[in-house]
C-alpha cells in the first residue's frame, strides 16, 4: 500500500509539472514512455523470431533460436526498461557527464578521461574471441533497434535535453570496468599512509590501518624516511576512490552432506551502493543448449550471476591490491625517469564538451605505469611535489583484459572444468566465486589478475612507490593455477565474505586490506548451528542483523560513567540490548550515533585535512583503542588541546554529543527513536538524487535493518552530515540456489525491473527486499505459461 500511495503521489505531482516541462505532452507522454510488452515488433538483425514473456514481476523470459538473437533481444528489453540508466552508465565511464550536467561534472569527467576507462575498453575489444565480439555486437544491435523505433524517451531525457547516441560494444565493456572500479579503491589507503607519514611514525599508521585480526603488521619501508621532504597533498585524489571499508558481499555453499535434500545449496548477496534504478536487472535467456536465469547489468549482454540447468554460481569481492600509485620523477626535457633512464610520456589530447560552456581541452600524460592522475585536480597539481607527478597502475586498464569474455562464458558452463575454463578469462575485478552443480559438486576459486610484487619491494603496494626504482615494478601476475581454489572440500562448505581467503603459508601476496571477519564468522557460526540446511535456513542467515562488531565494542561502551540523565537512560537501554540492528529499536541508533562521535573524537585530530574523506567506522581500530591497551590509549588524547584526554573522558563526552545530535534530528524522547527510519535504505538516482526538488520523485527509500558488519549489511556514511545514518550500501540482490530442484531457487533485488518512474515496476521489489522476502526463479515454460504474463513477439524485419 505504501508503494502504491507513493506512486500515486509521484504521478500526480509529475503530471502537474509536465505542462511546464513538456507543453501539451500530458497523458500521452506518460503512457508512451512505458515499454510495449505485447503484440509484435519487427527488428532488423534478428535471424529468427523471438518471444519475450514478461511475468508478473516484469522479468523478461527470452526464448530464442540462437544466443545471438537472445543477446539482441536482451539489448532491446534493457533499452525498453533501463535506457536512462544505460545512458548515464556509458557517459560516466567515458567521462562525458558534463555534456549533460554542465561544469559541475567536469572534475569527475577529467578524472575518468585521464584514467582512460573508455580507451581501455576499446583496446580490449580487439583481443576478444569472435564469439564474444559477435554477442556484444548483437546486444548493441538490439539497443539500437529500440532507439531506431523513435520511442518516447523517459522523463530524464526531457529534463536534461539529452538524446541517446547509438550503442556500441565498447559502451558495454567500459561499464564492466566501472563495476571493477567500484569494487576497488585500495589506493585511498596508499594516499592516506603517504599523508600520515608527515606526522605519525609507522607504528601508529599501522594502528589506524591495522593488519588482519590476529596478524602482525607487515614489515615495510619507513615512509617518513622514504618520502623525505616531499609535499604530500595529493591525498586530495582520494575523493575519487571508492571507500572500501565494508565493501564486498557474502556467498556460501554447502554440499549435500550438509543439506536436508542431499544436494548442494548456494547463497549469494553482493553488496553495492544503492541506486535508483538498482544495478541489477533480472532476465531469463532460453536457447537450444542453454537455459540461464539471473542477474544482468543493463548495458551488458548475458547473465552475470545466476544459474542454468546444471550449475549455479555466486560472487563476492576478493579485495586484492591491484592498484598501485607511483611517484614519477620528472626530467628537464618534460619526460620522467625510468630505471634505464629518461622516457617521454605518452600524451593523449582529450576534448570535454560542457553544457552551457566552451569545450575544455585536457592533455593526458601516461607513464610506463599508467595515467598521471595528479594532473587531474588543479589543486593537487599546484601542491604536488616540485618535479614529481603521481601515476596510477591498475590491472583493469591492461589492453589484454578479457573479463567481458569470461562473463559471457560462465552461463554456458556445464560442469566444474567448464566453469574453471571460463574463470581463466576473468581478470578484473578478482572475485571469490562459489560453485555448485546438480551432480552434487561444490567448488571455489578466487579468479582474477593479481600482480606479483618482487621480493625486494619493501612497500608491498601499501604506499606510493618511487617509479624510477625497478624493485617496485610488478613482476607479472599470479598464475591461475596458484590462485586460491578448492573442489569438494572435506568440510562440505565454503564461506567467503571479503575476509582473508588464503590459507596459512600461501605463497603470494594478494592484499593487505582484507575486510575483518565479522560477517564471515557470523555466517560460519549460523551454518554450524544446524546439521543440515534448507533454502529457508539460508534465507534466515541472509536476514541476520546481529552485529558482531557492535557486540565486541558494547561492553566497553557500557562501562562509561554517564554525565547526564539522558546518558543514564541511554546506557540503561543499551545494557538490555543484544547487538541486533533491528529497524524497530532505538538502541542501534544510539549506538551508531555514539560510534560516530567516538571516531570523530579519536582520530580527527591526527588525520587533520584528510579526516573527512577517511571518516570510517574502523571497527578493529576502535575496539583496540577502547580495549585499555596502552599502545593505543594515546589516540584518545586530542592533539589540538593542551590537556591530555583519557578514553574514559572521550567515551562520556562522545555519548553526550551523540545524544544531543539525535535530539536535534529526531526529538528528545529516546523511546521514539527508530533505527529503521534513520537508517532508511536510500537508493539514489543519477543525477537527480542530488537535486532536492527532484530527489523526492526519483529516489527510492525504505526503512531497513543492519549495519556495516551484519550479514544483512546496511552501511551508512559517517561523513554525511545531512543523513549520517542512512543506509547507502547494502545487499544489491539476494539469491538462494537449490541444486536438488533449481526451479525452487529464489532471488530478489532492491528496487524494481523498470527504470521509468511512471512504471509500477519502478520499486516493486523494495519493500519485500527490506523484509528479506524473495520471488521464485523459474524457467520452465509450462509454469510461466500458467501464470499471469505479457507476451511480446520480436520478428525479423521484412
Amino acid at each position: 500500500m505504501r508503494r502504491l500511495l507513493r506512486f500515486a503521489a509521484r504521478l500526480t505531482a509529475l503530471a502537474a509539472a509536465l505542462a511546464a516541462v513538456l507543453p501539451a505532452a500530458g497523458d500521452f507522454f506518460l503512457r508512451q514512455s512505458l515499454p510495449q510488452t505485447t503484440g509484435e515488433i519487427h527488428l532488423a538483425g534478428l535471424a529468427a523470431p523471438v518471444q519475450v514473456m514478461r511475468d508478473r514481476y516484469g522479468i523478461p523470459h527470452i526464448f530464442a533460436a540462437s544466443l545471438e538473437d537472445a543477446s539482441l533481444a536482451l539489448g532491446y528489453v534493457h533499452a525498453q526498461d533501463r535506457l536512462w540508466q544505460m545512458e548515464m552508465s556509458r557517459r560516466i565511464a567515458a567521462g562525458r557527464v558534463a555534456e549533460l550536467l554542465g561544469a559541475g561534472a567536469l572534475e569527475a569527467d577529467r578524472f575518468l578521461r585521464t584514467l582512460g576507462v573508455r580507451r581501455a575498453a576499446e583496446a580490449n575489444l580487439r583481443g576478444f574471441d569472435a564469439e564474444t565480439r559477435k554477442l556484444l555486437e548483437s546486444y548493441a544491435a538490439g539497443v539500437n533497434a529500440f532507439l531506431a523505433s523513435g520511442p518516447v524517451l523517459p522523463l530524464e531525457f526531457w529534463l536534461t535535453g539529452a538524446r541517446p547516441e547509438p550503442w556500441t560494444p565498447a559502451d558495454s565493456v567500459a561499464w564492466t570496468k566501472m563495476m571493477a572500479w567500484d569494487l576497488g579503491g585500495n589506493f585511498r589507503n596508499e594516499l592516506l599512509r603517504m599523508s600520515l607519514a608527515r606526522t605519525l611514525p609507522l607504528a601508529r599508521i599501522h594502528q589506524i590501518l591495522p593488519p588482519y585480526p590476529g596478524e602482525q603488521p607487515p614489515v615495510i619501508a619507513d615512509l617518513k624516511e622514504l618520502y623525505g621532504a616531499l609535499e604530500r597533498d595529493a591525498v586530495q585524489l582520494a575523493r575519487f576512490a571508492p571507500d572500501n571499508e565494508g565493501l564486498g558481499s557474502n556467498n556460501w555453499v554447502v554440499s549435500g552432506a550438509r543439506s536436508a535434500s542431499g544436494k548442494p545449496l548456494l547463497a549469494n548477496d553482493p553488496h553495492l551502493g544503492l541506486t535508483a534504478p538498482p544495478v541489477w536487472y533480472f532476465a531469463h535467456l532460453s536457447v537450444p543448449g542453454a537455459n540461464v536465469i539471473g542477474s544482468t547489468l543493463p548495458g551488458v549482454p548475458g547473465v552475470i550471476l545466476g544459474r542454468n540447468d546444471r550449475i549455479a554460481w555466486g560472487f563476492t569481492n576478493t579485495g586484492p591490491d591491484v592498484q598501485d600509485l607511483y611517484i614519477e620523477k620528472l626530467d628537464a626535457a618534460g619526460g620522467y625517469l625510468a630505471p634505464e633512464g629518461p622516457r617521454p610520456f605518452q600524451v593523449i589530447d582529450e576534448t570535454i564538451r560542457v553544457k552551457g560552456a566552451e569545450p575544455e581541452q585536457l592533455r593526458v600524460r601516461v607513464s610506463r605505469h599508467g595515467p598521471v592522475i595528479s594532473d587531474v585536480l588543479r589543486t593537487a597539481q599546484d601542491a604536488a611535489p616540485r618535479g614529481y607527478v603521481i601515476a596510477f597502475a591498475w590491472t583493469a586498464l591492461a589492453e589484454d583484459d578479457r573479463s567481458m569474455q569470461a562473463a559471457l562464458k560462465f552461463a554456458r558452463a556445464r560442469d566444474w572444468d567448464g566453469f574453471l575454463a571460463a574463470a581463466r578469462d576473468l581478470q578484473s575485478p578478482q572475485q571469490n566465486i562459489v560453485y555448485a552443480d546438480v551432480e552434487g559438486n561444490i567448488g571455489f576459486v578466487a579468479a582474477g589478475r593479481v600482480p606479483v610484487r618482487k621480493p625486494a619491494n619493501d612497500l608491498k603496494g601499501m604506499a606510493p612507490a618511487p617509479g624510477w626504482l625497478a624493485k617496485y615494478d610488478w613482476d607479472g601476475y599470479i598464475p591461475f593455477e596458484q590462485l586460491p581454489q578448492s573442489f569438494n572440500p572435506a568440510s562440505g562448505a565454503v564461506v567467503t565474505a571479503n575476509h582473508r581467503i588464503t590459507p596459512p603459508g600461501y605463497a603470494h601476496f594478494i592484499s593487505s586490506d582484507w575486510q575483518p571477519p565479522y560477517r564471515a564468522g557470523r555466517i560460519q557460526e549460523l551454518l554450524d548451528a544446524a546439521p543440515r540446511h534448507t533454502a529457508q535456513s539460508f534465507a534466515r542467515i541472509q536476514a541476520d542483523v546481529v552485529s558482531p562488531a557492535m557486540r565486541e565494542v558494547l561492553p566497553r561502551l557500557l562501562a562509561t560513567r554517564p554525565r547526564s540523565e539522558d546518558a543514564r537512560k541511554a546506557l540503561a537501554l543499551l545494557a538490555k540490548w543484544d547487538g541486533a540492528m533491528a529497524p524497530d529499536r532505538s538502541e542501534p541508533l544510539i549506538a551508531w550515533a555514539w560510534w560516530r562521535e567516538l571516531t570523530r573524537a579519536i582520530y580527527a585530530d591526527e588525520l587533520g585535512g584528510a579526516f573527512r574523506q577517511n571518516w570510517l567506522a574502523r571497527a578493529p581500530f576502535l575496539s583496540a583503542v577502547l580495549s585499555g591497551n596502552e599502545d593505543h590509549a594515546h589516540w584518545c588524547d586530542d592533539l589540538r588541546t593542551p590537556a591530555v584526554e583519557t578514553c574514559e573522558e572521550v567515551l562520556a563526552l562522545s555519548l553526550e554529543a551523540a545524544l544531543a545530535d539525535l535530539a536535534r534530528r529526531y526529538g528528545g524522547d529516546q523511546a521514539h527513536w527508530r533505527w529503521g527510519e534513520a537508517h532508511a535504505a536510500r537508493h539514489e538516482h543519477r543525477p537527480f538524487g542530488r537535486q532536492p526538488l527532484l530527489a523526492g520523485f526519483f529516489d527510492i527509500r525504505v526503512p531497513s535493518p543492519g549495519d556495516a558488519y551484519t550479514v544483512n549489511v546496511g552501511r551508512n556514511n559517517l561523513n554525511d552530515e545531512a543523513q549520517p545514518f542512512a543506509n547507502r550500501h547494502a545487499a544489491s540482490l539476494r539469491a538462494i540456489y537449490d541444486l536438488s530442484d533449481l526451479e525452487k531457487s529464489l532471488y530478489i533485488h532492491s528496487g524494481g525491473q523498470s527504470g521509468n518512474i511512471l512504471s509500477d515496476h519502478y520499486e516493486a521489489f523494495t519493500e519485500a527486499w527490506a523484509r528479506n522476502e524473495y520471488i521464485p526463479m523459474r524457467t520452465e515454460r509450462k509454469t510461466l505459461d500458467a501464470e499471469p504474463h505479457q507476451l511480446l513477439r520480436l520478428v525479423p524485419a521484412r
